[in-house]
């Protein structure tokens, strides 16, 4: 019987594993790097080990230093969550032959279907030749072959552009899973991304849990995942689960896996099979009622599942908050969570608690939110209520995109596809701050301080206060006066203010603003404002065509050829920054001369700092 789990993992499946160890009486051991040394997850394990290493994102694939850590820690058993080293054959035979107990499928099993090139020749596809692509091929998608969650995924539409997409899709993978290896496939366009929840023992039964549609996708990256897949015939559902079953026993699996599917015109393609769990395995475990990582420790230790699985009930839906600016490009976004907290009745799973630090090591991911109702038309509004009645203070966040596509007719009607945010994404993206939010942050801010305490109210008639802020791409002035009564607004009756709620009555209507200020930040319900001064600074000048970090992170590549004095066209790639494992790549913004380059390869960025500058011709 496992006692002692040591996590290979970090973040929010680190601790919903450690929850799950706690309910089942199972000391946990957390593993960390340095950046991650005072993480959530070290906090909620019994014990942390650190992992020693150079760079932080590398650590996590030490399998020498996580075997060592284990034993070192006296944990019998090592859970690999998902990502980093979860499909690693060599680490799970590592911990079988330290004596562990591995909670996975067979090290024989992940070699088959962790490759993504050869489970599809298991199941009788054969990835495309990129020597032998013609136009005729085209679109095809570039994928890693050990790993998931879009990283090292690249849609290649012109032959010209294979290249690159080859090389930056081996760069990101190698990154993300230690393992470089990308094959070529078609890319169906407008389909729907379909799997299959697997459970198997070791005693020859196999469950399919349903299915789940993971169709809302950004960058090949899942967005918002639901139980069961919505809309799909009966028929075509029993085979996807046979399709599963079917692969899961021709490897001899064991424990929790995903089969992948692209549903399209009716037909199932199969993509590949995860082994290991799912980010959005919480929607099955509702469906359910399944704890699935006790399941597999359950597994682990050898007791044999029920011969059928439990019946379905109800639908769940899972929307993943991200820490990523859509007014930026989706660059990930760091630096203090200080509040996160979602209304009672939904699920929340996350790998911070309120004042952690968002670093630029990892994923963006801050939490996973889950609701699960009988229908899903329930289901979907509980979820987003719940996200758009979220306190989320901190760095920018995509909680807005996952509320307006839960409400999104597309999405409400099952009718969504994987080219759901290649249609709609600018609609769901555009600002729509509250009109009143500023009023209510000048107010609260105004009843901050020693002022607060007279009102500001003066015998004389004097000009209205007046304050500053930045929303939504917009710098907006509001002002206020006061009279014997406290504070007015034209047109808005002031029915209360003080620093943390301000409620006001617009055409007849009261309203609540609760309003959080962290520095020159101000969160007032669900719109972020940047407080600016009554009389601006100098700011500091940057010469025309100059290009800024828009993010912390590493510049891991300088495009050859690039260097102070050439010329370059616009779009040109220049250099590319790693940060939170993805490549994001900087390019000119006009034809011109490469004036400055001040930057090298591996130098460590922040946020704003000059990476070049490009006069136009």
């Amino acid at each position: 019987m496992v006692t002692s789990v040591l996590v290979a993992n970090r973040g929010e499946i680190a601790c919903r594993i450690v929850r799950t160890c706690r309910e089942l009486g199972i000391r946990t051991v957390a593993v960390h790097s340095d950046a991650d040394e005072n993480a959530l997850h070290t906090r909620v394990a019994d014990t942390a080990v650190r992992l020693p290493g150079a760079a932080p994102a590398d650590t996590y694939l030490r399998a020498d230093l996580l075997v060592k850590a284990a034993v070192g820690a006296g944990a019998d058993a090592v859970h690999p969550g998902y990502g980093f080293l979860s499909e690693n054959a060599d680490f799970a035979r590592a911990v079988l032959d330290a004596g562990l107990v591995w909670i996975g499928p067979p090290p024989e099993a992940i070699e088959a279907m962790a490759s993504k090139t050869r489970a599809k020749q298991l199941m009788g596809l054969a990835p495309l030749s990129p020597d032998e692509l013609t136009e005729a091929d085209l679109p095809v998608l570039v994928k890693a072959a050990a790993g998931g969650g879009g990283r090292g995924m690249r849609v290649v539409r012109r032959l010209a552009d294979l290249p690159a997409a080859l090389e930056a899709a081996r760069a990101e993978a190698a990154s993300a899973f230690g393992d470089g290896e990308v094959f070529v496939e078609p890319y169906v366009e407008n389909g729907r991304h379909v799997e299959v929840q697997v459970l198997a023992d070791t005693h020859g039964t196999v469950w399919a849990l349903g299915t789940r549609d993971c169709s809302l996708q950004r960058r090949h990256q899942k967005v918002v995942e639901e139980a069961p897949a919505p809309a799909l015939p009966e028929d075509l559902t029993a085979q996807l689960c046979e399709l599963a079953v079917r692969a899961a026993r021709a490897v001899a699996y064991v424990g929790a896996g995903t089969v992948e599917f692209l549903v399209a015109d009716g037909r199932a393609h199969f993509l590949e099979m995860n082994t290991r769990l799912q980010v959005e395995h919480p929607v099955t475990e509702a469906v359910f009622g399944l704890d699935l990582v006790a399941e597999q420790i359950r597994v682990a230790e050898g007791h044999a599942l029920a011969p059928e699985p439990p019946r379905a009930r109800g639908h769940a839906i899972e929307a993943r908050l991200y820490a990523e600016d859509p007014a930026n490009g989706w660059t990930p976004q760091t630096g203090t969570l200080h509040r996160l907290s979602v209304p009672e009745g939904v699920r929340l799973d996350t790998g911070y608690a309120d004042g952690d630090e968002i670093g630029v090591h990892y994923d963006p991911l801050l939490a996973k939110v889950v609701a699960h109702a009988p229908t899903r038309a329930e289901a979907a509004r509980r979820l987003a209520g719940a996200l758009e009645r979220a306190a989320v203070h901190g760095p920018v966040t995509n909680r807005d995109l996952l509320v307006r596509s839960l409400r999104h007719e597309e999405f409400t009607a099952a009718r969504m596809t994987t080219g759901f945010y290649d249609r709609h994404l600018a609609s769901l993206t555009a600002p729509a701050p509250d009109p009143h939010a500023p009023l209510a942050a000048a107010l609260a801010d105004a009843r901050t301080g020693p002022r607060s305490r007279f009102g500001g109210w003066r015998n004389l008639p004097s000009q209205p206060q007046v304050k500053r802020y930045a929303v939504g791409g917009e710098e907006i002035e509001v002002a206020y006066s006061y009279g014997r009564t406290g504070p007015t607004a034209d047109g808005v009756r002031v029915v209360h203010a003080d620093p943390d709620l301000v409620v006001l009555e617009i055409d007849g209507v009261r309203r609540r603003f609760e309003v959080a200020r962290y520095g020159d930040r101000v969160h007032v319900n669900t719109t972020t404002l940047t407080a600016l001064p009554r009389f601006p600074d100098p700011v500091a000048q940057h010469a025309p065509g100059s290009l800024l970090a828009p993010m912390p992170g590493t510049v891991v590549r300088i495009a050859d050829g690039v260097v102070t004095g050439s010329g370059v066209q616009a779009g040109e790639p220049l250099l590319w920054l790693e940060a939170m494992k993805m490549q994001h790549r900087i390019s000119a913004p006009v034809t011109g001369t490469l004036t400055a380059l001040p930057v090298t390869e591996g130098q460590q960025v922040t946020v704003g700092m000059l990476l070049a500058v490009v006069q136009a011709t």
